[in-house]
C-alpha cells in the first residue's frame, strides 16, 4: 500500500491508510467535531442522508509551534466548507459534498472503513474535482491531514504540517 494518492480518473483521487483501531474510534475521529478538529476541521455534522456538514479549517493549529503559516495559505485560515451528507452507514461509510454553494459544482468526499488484521483500513475518495490545480491541492492537503490523523490515533506528535504540504505539492505535481 502506498501513502500517495492514486489518480482514479481525471476528477478523482483515492488514498488508503491502515490506522490503529478499533473502527468505532476511527469513525469518531471522522464524525465528532472536537476529534475531527485535531486533524482536519471542526464543525457540526448531521449523520443522516441530507444532513448538513460544516467544516471550519484552522490549519495553523495543526502545525508545530515554531512552524509559521506560509503567506499563500493565510487567506484560508478560518475558511469554512458547507456540504451535505450523501451516505452514512456508521461506522463504515460516510460521503458528503465538499464546498457546496461556492458557485460551482461541489466535489464529494467518501470515507470507507473496514477492519483489517487488528487495524482499520481507511479508503478516502475525493470525486468531481474541477481541474488539475484542484486535484493537486486536494491530494497534498488530504495526504498531510491523513498524516496528522494517523499521528493522533497513534498518540505521537504531528509530522510538520506546512513543510509536508510544500513538499507534497511538488511531489504530486510530478505524480499526477
Amino acid at each position: 500500500m502506498t501513502e500517495y494518492a492514486k489518480k482514479i480518473d481525471e476528477t478523482t483521487v483515492r488514498f488508503e491508510r491502515l490506522l490503529p483501531g478499533p473502527i468505532e474510534r476511527v469513525w469518531a475521529f471522522l464524525t465528532e467535531s472536537e476529534k475531527r478538529r485535531s486533524w482536519l476541521a471542526a464543525g457540526p455534522m448531521e449523520l443522516r442522508v441530507g444532513g448538513g456538514v460544516e467544516l471550519t479549517f484552522r490549519n495553523s493549529q495543526l502545525a508545530a509551534k515554531d512552524e509559521a503559516t506560509p503567506e499563500k495559505f493565510c487567506k484560508y485560515e478560518g475558511m469554512s466548507s458547507h456540504g451535505r451528507v450523501l451516505a452514512c452507514e456508521p461506522p463504515r461509510l460516510l460521503t458528503f459534498t465538499w464546498f457546496e454553494g461556492e458557485g460551482k459544482i461541489p466535489s464529494e468526499v467518501t470515507f470507507e472503513l473496514s477492519p483489517r488484521d487488528g487495524q482499520v483500513l481507511l479508503v478516502l475518495t475525493h470525486r468531481h474535482l474541477a481541474d488539475r490545480e484542484g486535484m493537486l491541492s486536494v491530494a497534498g492537503g488530504w495526504h498531510t491531514h491523513l498524516g496528522v490523523l494517523k499521528a493522533r490515533l497513534e498518540g505521537v506528535d504531528n509530522p510538520p504540517f506546512w513543510a509536508s504540504i510544500a513538499k507534497l505539492e511538488k511531489e504530486y505535481s510530478n505524480r499526477l
